[in-house]
């Protein structure tokens, strides 16, 4: 089951969304921000289908 999530990107701070995938429960990926195309590590937890933990960031150290 796919949902729409929206946040804040950490490199420009513009607001954008991400199609996340809740059939899997614990998960982390690199995707690039849709504005500043810079990438971004998401880590989304979900229980029951149900977002109940996300995070989004910077993969520079």
């Amino acid at each position: 089951m796919e949902q729409e999530h929206f946040f804040q990107c950490p490199y420009c701070w513009e607001e954008i969304s991400m199609i996340l995938d809740s059939s899997v429960r614990q998960q982390t990926y690199i995707e690039d921000c849709e504005v500043c195309c810079n990438p971004i590590e998401i880590s989304p937890t979900f229980e029951e289908a149900a977002l109940i933990g996300f995070n989004a960031q910077s993969i520079e150290q």
